[in-house]
């Protein structure tokens, strides 16, 4: 019975409806009858066709309503299916919130579930591979709408990761079915081999298939979707997914995230570099039959590989977030390790901290890494211009490390090798240790429990080690460091030995130096490389002492005492090496009691060396003697030459010399005496016999004459040595002090004139050191010095131009004044431009450039042809290999130009010259040639001669420098306002002339609006600049729009101050004292008073004279009458 009733209501339902229908139809009738009755009066043709459309409305409602009518007032929705409409209700409460995401992906799993089993929604699908088939069609259908959805809305991302977690469900429930169902073990075998495919599977793989052309789709939203759901796909859902089911289709997904590596859209190609990490772990990293990718992307990728694609990008990539994403994302291996710790020199401050804050956390123990790479990452670190790269570093070495090695600082610093550098670092020597001293800074000022646990008892001192000692020298030097203002002075005094124990300590050390050094060529007990490890390493250690000795407080005699006998006696072994002999006279400078007692100490223990020489050639002349006198002779003659080519010659040689005619008739007799005596010892000797000992012999002596020469120049360079450094630790005059005269006239004289190169530079260092202590000594060598550039080597030519630098930085450019200077300015100029062009030796080159600028800003050099000649050098694509030059001349040009006005002025008159001389340059590059753009250098010359970056002017800068040049809002004055204004009319000028090309002219009028010219210039230089801006206009100088606006847009402005200047110029002279001319008017004022006195003078005279005339004629009139 319910049926018959529903039909029945269903059919009173129609009947009302069309009831209404009839009455809305009727006042429509009654409303347009009304109407036309209105509107009657207006015509009869009107009010014919008003009836005519009144009748044909009455007339509808008895004709049913047409279907069509029905059809465009209410169309009909879509009507879609089961299946449909619950996948999209799944997309449509996903995108709301991501809490419910478990739950929508379990129905989503049911329903995939009822499309293979034709159950429930599903149930018109068929089953099988047909309904796996309209559920995926179905699934696309939603995810298409998600595709296009821009980056940044939530909802896309939100639709995205709910399609990856219904993946991920879908994956994990069928791991979990196939576990709970029993197999066999063959089947398992067969199963690992060839992974049986599952309807997860095959959706998985057609949804890979589907998506992968999208990777290369124009539009940029769909890319960024597509590599982002298939990067969290490949992250989350199937990382775990059998490659080898479908090997080809990864491939090609591989080839297609491959070339969107290179995509113009940082955000695509962040998700492609998270999806090929994923690919790369999962094993996809070979190409096998791969026909779908180009040629070219394929070849580069075939090259390499897949991880030599990341790293290329890794190394290359413009985006900071597609570095730090493969950092975060690429495991460390031993090819991928290097590379990712060179992201502590990435130029993002985000990513080089990231290494030190996640990366190396991650690896674990600091040991795995080898002893270069951890200095690396100190170096880079502690130096960082970011302070928290520079804190991440410290915290990394203060507790990670430390922790790593149970807390003993002694191993991590054996960890971290001290004694050496593993890649031979400059910085990282025997006297400071490298970066592990400024690590150890930072140690001591962070680590306070360490500090006051440190115990150093005698045990320690017993058992010195490499990273003992420097981790006492280290502390030692914290504890005094001036910032400190003597804080920690009292650790000193608690925790180390007093000056007496100090110097036992060292004599032991010392003496083991000693003996490891002359047992280094007994090879028999151990070997050469274990011999020279173990000296390095003491030595090491006594260097570390000798810094230690050097600050301590020398207040105990008698451990002053000790300490300066100790090392005087050790400064007379020649075998000492250099460092340890220059700490030992550095030592001896603070302990002796004046510079002179100090002087006369060196130079007794200079004289021993020489007297130890010639103490051991009379030995073995003796020895020699007994054996055969004529041979020993012959040894005597080359020994004594090669002391005289070597600068030497001590006076018992020099007496056993013979005279230079005397000696070959000396030679003569004893080769003709020698093999006499031998026959008649063994009359049945053969001569062939004779022959082959006469042969043996002379190689013996010539040996021993090598021996004897090698030994006499290890004495002189050890002299030269000491000397050099005890005039290093000299202030006072030289010709003060007997002492050095001597040692002046005596070893450094004859040193410079040696033959051997060594020996020569030596003395040339020592005579420049001696120049800084004798301005009339520097006046007579600057012509030597110079002579030694042109005409020495790489070597002696460097040694030469910092020698001539600190002579003129000592005695100024009045060394050039000076009587016995030979040496003209400007040869001084031309030998340093010469200098500057030397392309092949780029040392020289550098060495040069750091001269120049050093007398530069100390104002000896003030030639602007030589300033001139650097500003090329910096820029100069020939130059762009000599890092050092570049770098030097980086930091002097704002320092040179920002310092002085002066300076500032200098540049700004060389500014056009040089400009056109750089764009020649850069008009005849070649084709493999690269150099900076020329507008990057005009850029460079007006922020070098901008005058509101002087030092002391720290004002605001406007944003606009044309439209604010008549503003005066800068509460400070500037030194110098006329450097732009100068530099604009030298502009002006290289723009007006004929010589000026197009390309040029339009950089020089580019370069006009970036000056600032105030109205506090001078006032003919802003009339100038003025006149020239005015002419320019009118010759229409400028080609493009761009650049006659500019000249336009500087017209006005200064057109604006000069009429203000003008107008002030009229009011000073209205006015009493305004301006420049308020002493012409008082000057005025006074002539007009003076002349006004003059004219009342002269009335009163003419009154006078006229009652004088009237005085005479009275008189002539009274004597007429008489």
């Amino acid at each position: 019975m319910p049926a018959p009733r529903a039909k029945g209501a269903a059919a009173k339902s129609t009947t009302a409806k069309s009831t209404t229908a009839k009455s809305t139809t009727a006042k429509s009738t009654t409303s347009k009858a009304s109407t036309s009755k209105a509107t009657a009066g207006k015509g009869t043709s009107r009010v014919s066709k008003r009836k005519e459309a009144a009748a044909r409305v009455q007339a509808q409602p008895t004709s049913p309503p047409q279907p069509p009518q029905e059809e465009e007032a209410a169309p009909q929705l879509p009507v879609y299916t089961p299946l449909q409409t619950a996948v999209s209700i799944c997309f449509a409460n996903a995108q709301r919130t991501t809490a419910g995401h478990r739950k929508l992906a379990t129905n989503l799993r049911n329903i995939h579930e009822q499309c293979v089993k034709a159950r429930g929604v599903g149930a018109s699908t068929g089953g099988g591979r047909a309904g796996e088939k309209a559920f995926g069609k179905e699934f696309i259908r939603n995810l298409n709408k998600v595709l296009l959805v821009k980056k940044g809305e939530i909802v896309g991302d939100r639709c995205l990761r709910f399609c990856e977690h219904f993946v991920r469900h879908s994956v994990d429930k069928d791991e979990l079915l196939k576990k709970k169902q029993p197999e066999n073990e063959d089947e398992e075998q067969l199963d690992d081999a060839v992974p049986q495919p599952t309807p997860t599977s095959r959706f998985v793989l057609s949804l890979l298939k589907y998506l992968t052309p999208f990777l290369a789709s124009k539009e940029k939203t769909v890319r960024y979707r597509t590599a982002q759901f298939i990067a969290l796909l490949l992250t989350n859902a199937i990382f775990e997914f059998p490659v080898g089911m479908d090997l080809e289709t990864f491939q090609r997904l591989k080839n297609q995230l491959a070339k969107r590596l290179h995509d113009k859209e940082a955000p695509v190609r962040v998700q492609a570099v998270v999806g090929l990490v994923r690919l790369l772990e999962m094993g996809v990293d070979q190409l096998e039959g791969d026909d779908s990718a180009d040629d070219s992307d394929d070849g580069a990728l075939k090259k390499g590989g897949l991880i030599g694609a990341i790293i290329s990008s890794l190394q290359n990539d413009s985006s900071a977030d597609v570095r730090r994403i493969i950092l975060y994302n690429l495991s460390p291996t031993q090819n991928s390790l290097p590379y990712l710790l060179e992201r502590t020199r990435d130029v993002d401050n985000v990513t080089r901290r990231a290494v030190f804050n996640r990366l190396l956390p991650s690896l674990g123990d600091f040991r795995h890494l080898s002893i270069s790479m951890r200095e690396k990452l100190l170096r880079w670190g502690l130096n960082d211009r970011d302070e928290g790269v520079r804190a991440a570093t410290g915290k990394m070495f203060n507790y990670r490390w430390i922790e790593d090695a149970n807390g003993d600082l002694l191993e991590v610093l054996e960890r971290m090798h001290v004694v050496g550098s593993a890649n031979n670092d400059t910085t990282n020597n025997n006297t400071a240790g490298g970066v592990k001293e400024l690590a150890m800074k930072g140690f001591w000022d962070e680590r306070k429990d360490v500090v006051d646990g440190l115990e150093l008892d005698d045990a320690y001192w017993d058992n010195l080690t490499p990273e003992s000692t420097f981790l006492v020298r280290s502390f030692n030097d914290w504890c005094r460091a001036t910032k400190h203002q003597g804080k920690f002075e009292s650790l000193v005094e608690e925790k180390l030995p007093e000056v007496t124990k100090l110097a036992y300590h060292l004599q032991i050390q010392l003496n083991k130096l000693i003996a490891l050094l002359n047992n280094e060529a007994d090879v028999s007990k151990i070997s050469e490389d274990e011999a020279s490890n173990d000296s390095t390493e003491q030595e090491f250690i006594v260097v570390q002492l000798l810094m230690i000795a050097a600050s301590m407080d020398y207040g105990d005699e008698i451990g002053r005492r000790k300490m300066f006998q100790l090392l005087r006696d050790s400064l007379a072994i020649v075998e000492l090496p250099e460092t340890v002999t220059k700490l030992v006279v550095q030592c001896l400078a603070k302990l002796s009691l004046g510079e002179a007692d100090f002087c006369m100490l060196i130079l007794e223990v200079i004289a021993e060396i020489h007297d130890r020489i010639a103490e051991d050639e009379d030995e073995e002349g003796e020895d020699n003697d007994d054996d055969d006198y004529d041979d020993d002779n012959d040894d005597d003659d080359a020994a004594a030459q090669l002391m005289q080519e070597a600068g030497h010659i001590p006076k018992k040689a020099r007496l056993s010399t013979p005279e230079p005619d005397e000696a070959p008739k000396e030679k003569s007799k004893a080769a003709a005496a020698g093999p006499s005596k031998k026959r008649q010892r063994d009359p049945d000797a053969m001569d062939v016999d004779d022959e082959e000992e006469e042969g043996d012999e002379q190689e013996e002596n010539g040996e021993e004459a090598e021996t004897k020469a090698f030994k006499v120049l290890m004495n002189n360079i050890k002299t030269l040595h000491l000397a050099q450094y005890m005039l290093e630790n000299v202030t006072g005059s030289l010709t003060q002090n007997t002492h050095l005269v001597s040692m002046l006239n005596g070893l450094v004289v004859p040193a410079v004139r040696s033959h051997e190169a060594i020996i020569r530079e030596l003395g040339l260092r020592c005579l420049g050191l001696s120049c800084l202590l004798d301005r009339n000594l520097a006046e007579e060598n600057l012509t030597l010095f110079a002579h030694c550039f042109n005409k020495g080597h790489e070597a002696l030519q460097i040694e030469a131009l910092r020698i001539i630098s600190d002579m003129l930085m000592v005695h100024g450019a009045a060394l050039f004044d000076g009587e016995a200077c030979r040496l003209e300015q400007k040869t001084l100029y031309k030998l340093l431009g010469k200098a500057l062009k030397l392309e092949d030796n780029v040392e020289v080159q550098a060495a040069a450039a750091e001269v120049c600028c050093k007398l530069m800003l100390a104002q000896v050099i003030k030639d602007e042809d030589l300033l001139k000649a650097l500003v090329v050098a910096y820029f100069d694509p020939i130059t762009r290999d000599n890092l050092s030059l570049r770098q030097t001349l980086s930091y002097f040009f704002p320092v040179y130009c920002h310092s002085r006005p002066e300076n500032q002025e200098r540049m700004q008159e060389i500014a056009v010259s040089t400009l056109h001389s750089l764009i020649s340059i850069h008009d005849s590059l070649e084709a493999d040639e690269e150099m900076v753009s020329p507008s990057i250098i005009a850029t460079h010359l007006v922020d070098w001669t901008d005058p509101r970056k002087q030092v002391g002017f720290s004002a605001p800068k406007p944003n606009n420098l044309l439209s604010s040049v008549a503003t005066s809002r800068f509460t400070e004055k500037i030194q110098n306002p006329n450097t732009h204004a100068y530099l604009a009319s030298d502009i002006l000028d290289r723009v007006s002339g004929s010589g000026c090309n197009k390309e040029e002219r339009k950089l020089l009028l580019n370069m006009l609006g970036k000056l600032y010219i105030s109205k506090d210039a001078n006032r003919d230089a802003l009339k100038g600049c003025y006149e020239r801006v005015a002419l320019a206009v009118e010759k229409k100088v400028a080609v493009d729009a761009v650049s006659r606006n500019m000249l336009n847009k500087m017209e006005v402005a200064l057109g604006k101050i000069v009429s203000e200047l003008g107008e002030a110029e009229d009011d000073g002279e209205d006015e009493d004292g305004a301006g420049v001319g308020g002493d012409e008017n008082e000057e005025m004022e006074e002539e007009e008073e003076k002349e006004k006195e003059d004219v009342e003078v002269k009335s009163e005279n003419e009154d006078e004279k006229e009652v004088a005339l009237e005085d005479i004629e009275e008189v002539g009139e009274d004597e007429d009458e008489e």
